[in-house]
């Protein structure tokens, strides 16, 4: 007897978010997911603030024309805020709330997206996957939540004050499985099971290090635990963050389990020239921080007599904020110029932060001279600073799990990490590890990886790595999904 195919919702608001982290986990599950026999995936639009058009309603009679109206508006609305959007996710946070008490719940309507494929894949897939999954991510079908993801926690935490948090409810009722990237701000309905994919407690156990405190810890904390009392499953990205989740809610011992990220195809170690870092530099600086007219970017490891020199350098890739401790590996990096090295360059890569104004100031000495701040670095030309540099640093005080040290690895790459749990259980011994409250302890482990007479310890590294990225691919983790789902299944 054939089995009917699992329906699979799953959130996609993040993929529209941003390109590295929490939005290329997202595509490459949903890449994955499609990729499954017997899944059938169904991705969910939804917008954090603007409330949405109206999609294709089921049994609606609308010529093509009007279909395609319709369909347009949503998209106008995901990419464009209008004039009253404030007023309209206001109006519909009231609505969401009276719909609530008399029992009904928030309709999601159809998205088709072959007649908007260029939309569809340059806006939630392209910045993460590779062409040839143009044709079947562009085919697949999509649900339109109208009301805004904020308005959803909003309507919680403020019927919280009045003495019970109520969320809305989803009717997705034609789901087996819905999946939310982050704790969900809503019920779904009786026949579908909520999967949390679970990335990290850090709102709760490092309130200090998060943006918009007080609203992002209550946000978290009280859709998590209507998640849990409602029966929701959990997947976490890694057992680190499994076992902080269980020190907060122990009764979810049976109802959660660890299913690691997927690395992109994208970063697998090629040939390359280490003479195309000078181009990647130049064309990728960010000039909200960096000036064009910078010398040292015009004329990158060129001597006083016009000779190239080999680009010698250190990279970090990650969203610029206090969690991931930049500074650290700043004030590392100048002992080692002042000390050791004094041709060594520092690339940093990655959008700014929340709380990145301190950062910067600290980096500002030196941008232009000999570290540059770079963004929206293509996977092919962050896979051959990976390749090339040095080392690569994962300096953060805490990870849900930290892609880019993986990324290096697959790259062949060097990898030195800070010494936190998730570092230890990503990474395994293909990192070298230092303490991130200690300067004195990061350049000790710099010196043992990066000067020229310990050679051997970065081969060896880059050796390891390459095994250990192995366990994040596609081919290794799609498996574990088809069983967790299976599961969920039967």
């Amino acid at each position: 007897m054939t089995r009917s195919p699992l329906n699979v919702l799953l959130e996609m608001r993040p993929a529209l978010a941003g390109h590295a982290g929490i939005p290329q986990e997202n595509r490459l599950l949903f890449r994955g997911l499609a990729l499954l026999d017997g899944v059938r995936v169904t991705g969910l639009l939804q917008n954090s603030e603007r409330v949405l058009a109206r999609g294709l309603r089921s049994g609606e009679t609308l010529a093509t024309d009007e279909q395609l109206n319709r369909l347009a508006r949503v998209i106008i609305t995901l990419e464009q805020r209008l004039w009253d959007s404030r007023l309209q996710a206001v109006a519909h946070t009231v609505m969401m709330l009276a719909r609530h008490l008399c029992g009904g719940a928030q309709q999601l309507t159809c998205f088709e997206a072959r007649h908007f494929r260029d939309f569809t894949w340059r806006r939630l897939f392209g910045r993460t996957l590779r062409p040839e999954d143009f044709d079947v991510l562009t085919r697949k079908s999509f649900r339109v939540a109208r009301v805004p993801w904020v308005a959803m926690h909003i309507c919680g935490l403020l019927t919280r004050k009045v003495g019970y948090s109520m969320y809305p409810r989803l009717n997705t009722s034609e789901f087996d499985v819905m999946i939310a990237e982050t704790p969900y701000p809503a019920s779904v309905a009786k026949k579908t099971r909520l999967i949390v994919r679970y990335h990290d407690a850090i709102p709760l156990l490092m309130p200090h290090t998060i943006s918009d405190k007080r609203f992002h810890q209550a946000s978290h904390y009280r859709a998590l635990r209507k998640n849990v009392a409602s029966g929701a499953r959990f997947v976490c990205v890694s057992e680190a963050t499994r076992n902080d989740l269980l020190s907060i809610f122990p009764q979810l011992e049976s109802r959660s389990i660890t299913i690691h990220n997927m690395v992109s195809h994208d970063y697998f170690d090629e040939p390359s020239s280490v003479d195309r870092v000078r181009e990647v530099i130049r064309t990728r600086l960010n000039f909200n921080v960096q000036r064009a007219t910078d010398p040292s970017a015009r004329s990158l490891w060129i001597d006083a007599k016009g000779r190239k020199q080999v680009p010698e350098y250190l990279l970090m890739v990650s969203t610029i904020e206090p969690r991931k401790n930049h500074l650290a590996l700043l004030s590392a990096w100048e002992r080692l110029r002042a000390e050791f090295f004094p041709n060594l360059k520092l690339l940093v890569v990655g959008a700014l932060g929340w709380e990145h104004a301190h950062i910067i100031g600290k980096f500002r000495p030196w941008i232009g001279r000999d570290a540059f701040m770079l963004e929206d670095v293509p996977s092919a030309e962050l896979r051959l600073l990976y390749k090339h540099a040095r080392a690569t640093i994962c300096p953060s005080f805490a990870e849900g799990f930290d892609l880019s040290g993986v990324e290096a690895m697959a790259s062949g790459g060097a990898v030195i990490a800070s010494d936190i749990s998730t570092h230890r259980e990503i990474y395994l011994d293909a990192a070298q590890y230092f303490n991130p409250y200690s300067i004195e302890d990061l350049v000790r482990a710099l010196r043992e990886v990066i000067e020229p007479a310990n050679s051997a310890r970065r081969g060896e590294l880059v050796t390891t790595g390459a095994s250990v990225a192995r366990r994040y691919s596609p081919e290794v983790i799609l498996p574990k999904w088809r069983s967790f789902l299976d599961s969920e299944a039967a």
